[in-house]
């Protein structure tokens, strides 16, 4: 089943993208158990140390899970296996300037994402997007619910695109952005009518199927998103 890594080094690292491979080219099935330990240090000649550290690098990934005294076992593949290692990535890696990194990068991607929603939705869609803003407006929400809802409307509006690849691509983005709009809702006064407004005004372009309002309105939306990330950035640095 698997090749001899020899000595080459990462040795843990070849382990468990061979492994890896072999669980997404579907050699093994959801449920199904993997040799042994002792099975995959003979088959990759390597040390029981090394297979343990490949062993935890598949584990951290959601690929396989270690029942201890059964075996090593197949995990299903869903979403999160690939959300979770990416969201981790960006935590770790992006700096103080993270906050307008997250926002280019949706600037990037939201509009054209709300343009392909205006052609793609479906009823269901503009229910869930009419609910988001309707519970936008509810009064006595706290910022962490505000933030939350605010995070809803987009990800309804990449799920309306029928794109199964595109809420994917928003999601790890999209967890880093609650506790920052969060402080955006507890300190700018204007952040949660500056949603509501323009929320409202992405939603009807994408009823009426208006393609290129759709889009446009999004970048204005995210031109204020960003405003507002400077507003918070200069206010910590004041205070700092």
């Amino acid at each position: 089943m698997f090749n001899s890594v020899g000595e080459r080094l990462p040795i843990k690292q070849l382990i468990a993208t061979q492994i890896e491979d072999a669980i997404l080219s579907k050699k093994f099935t959801p449920g199904q158990k993997l040799p042994s330990e002792n099975e995959l240090c003979i088959q990759f000649s390597v040390s029981r140390t090394s297979v343990r550290e490949a062993l935890q690098i598949l584990g951290a990934h959601g690929l396989i899970t270690v029942e201890k005294g059964k075996g090593i076992f197949v995990n299903k593949i869903t979403s999160e296996s690939v959300v979770n290692p990416l969201e981790k990535y960006l935590r770790h890696s992006l700096d103080r300037n993270y906050v307008f990194d997250l926002v280019h990068a949706r600037q990037i991607l939201e509009p054209s994402i709300a343009r392909e929603a205006a052609i793609s939705h479906d009823l269901e869609d503009i229910k869930l997007l009419d609910e988001d803003i309707k519970n936008l407006e509810q009064k006595n929400l706290n910022y962490k619910q505000l933030a939350t809802i605010d995070m809803d409307f987009h990800n309804h509006l990449a799920m309306a695109t029928k794109n199964t690849v595109v809420p994917l691509l928003l999601k790890p983005l999209h967890r880093l952005l609650p506790q920052i709009k969060s402080t955006v809702y507890a300190t700018v006064d204007e952040a949660r009518e500056s949603a509501i407004k323009w929320h409202s005004k992405i939603l009807t372009a994408v009823k009426d199927r208006d393609q290129e309002a759709s889009y446009n309105f999004m970048v204005e939306h995210l031109k204020i998103a960003e405003k507002h990330a400077s507003m918070i950035l200069q206010m910590q640095d004041k205070a700092s």
